[in-house]
């Protein structure tokens, strides 16, 4: 995956709290009931399997916030003044998120307008160790979420590394673009009034149609990813390969919720508990989006097979 070099990066739709307080301790933030996120139940999966105590489906405990703290402070002028082209996100991590944010939301914008309606543009939030949202606080360990509440994606950009370190992944660029258009996928399902559907547990629950439906607006983006034009009028995405797909679909097989409750969890597997998809459910649904490239053709809700 590249960018064209010469495209502007809009770093607005981007906010570094790396280094900041991060709103401090409080609260918990309610996946399912608030925030929605590609592996955010993880936590309960494990805890409430295999010896913890929790009893809702919510992310980790707000513990360990004042990691926060930690790392590097980059404020929106730093962010600003290093990534100003594709260029830069050629050559520096946290420029080629600013420049998959903006390709996501350019998509999305443009396939709104010719639906007749008004995209609104959502924030995605770098943070370290813990922050508080519109949907609670929370830690790493929850994983990459959009709260419906703020409209922001929240990502701990260690959580990539996570992904190869625990997950197996294989990992990549692509990888990543495939993480925050999920995130984004949900903002869309925010926007369209889809998200209060996401309710309940198991196979056949709203929770895995929400969760599935967001990998499919993953693929209709990554189809149409290098022909959306930026303000330049060129696509800022130049190429998407075989083998970013191949990575996309990899992530996608170990993050399916009986991938993470056999390796992950203990072994056993608890399909009542599913809220995220199985992963073969989580490649057909990215799969069916990129094919078609039609978000109508994502309609989880609507179908009696879900994969």
């Amino acid at each position: 995956m590249r960018f064209d070099d010469g495209a502007g990066l809009d770093t607005s739709e981007v906010q570094d709290l790396r280094g900041s307080d991060g709103g401090g301790v409080g609260g918990r933030v309610a996946l399912g009931g608030g925030g929605v996120g590609l592996v955010g139940l993880l936590i309960y999966f494990l805890m409430a399997q295999f010896g913890g105590t929790s009893t809702a489906p919510h992310a980790a405990d707000g513990v360990g916030l004042g990691d926060v703290s930690s790392g590097r402070q980059l404020d929106a002028t730093t962010l600003a003044q290093k990534c100003r082209t594709g260029a830069d996100a050629n050559r520096d991590h946290d420029c080629a998120i600013v420049a998959i944010v903006n390709s996501i939301q350019d998509y999305w914008s443009g396939e709104f307008a010719r639906s007749g309606q008004t995209y609104r543009t959502a924030t995605t939030r770098f943070f370290n160790g813990g922050v508080r949202t519109g949907c609670g606080s929370a830690t790493s360990d929850t994983g990459p979420f959009y709260c419906p509440a703020d409209s922001h994606v929240y990502i701990d950009l260690s959580f990539f590394d996570e992904l190869k370190s625990r997950f197996g992944a294989q990992g990549g660029l692509f990888t990543e673009a495939y993480v925050l258009s999920h995130e984004y996928g949900h903002h869309v399902q925010n926007l369209t009034g889809t998200s209060n559907r996401g309710t309940g547990s198991g196979p056949a629950s709203g929770s895995v149609r929400l969760e599935l439906q967001a990998d499919c607006y993953a693929g209709v983006w990554a189809n149409h990813a290098t022909s959306t034009p930026a303000e330049s009028g060129k696509p800022l995405v130049q190429d998407v390969t075989q083998d970013d797909i191949f990575r996309a679909l990899d992530t996608a097989s170990r993050i399916g919720d009986d991938y993470i409750q056999s390796r992950l969890g203990g072994g056993d597997v608890d399909s009542s508990s599913f809220t995220h998809g199985t992963s073969a459910q989580r490649e057909k649904w990215f799969t069916t989006g990129f094919q078609t490239g039609q978000p109508a053709r994502c309609n989880t809700f609507g179908t009696g097979n879900l994969g």
